[in-house]
């Protein structure tokens, strides 16, 4: 097992918030332009034209594909259940439950 300093993990903490930081400014931009893109359109179809078409959310579809890339490079393979995840719920659950019995 690697002994890391309190400065090497420090150092690695913040390189992972900032990449966590990038991931949601990512996100945010796809849903404001795709949501003013598909405003765009919607407000501009020719009467009787359907909005459902695959034209209409190409940008959105490939730019998610590339937003689920970066979601992957910065979360692994585990987005949204991690072992860290479970563990931190855990904790929180059980701390939880002692306040609710003091209360």
């Amino acid at each position: 097992m690697k002994n890391f300093s309190e400065q090497d993990k420090y150092i690695r903490a913040k390189k992972k918030v900032h990449k966590v930081k990038g991931f949601y400014m990512h996100l945010f931009w796809y849903l404001v332009v795709n949501i003013f893109l598909s405003i765009m359109i919607f407000t501009n179809l020719d009467e009787g034209e359907s909005f459902l078409q695959f034209e209409h959310f190409t940008t959105a579809f490939f730019w998610g594909i590339g937003l689920m890339f970066h979601a992957y490079g910065v979360f692994g393979k585990n987005l949204l259940f991690s072992k860290d995840w479970e563990e931190r719920k855990i904790k929180e659950i059980i701390e939880k439950d002692k306040q609710d019995l003091w209360e």
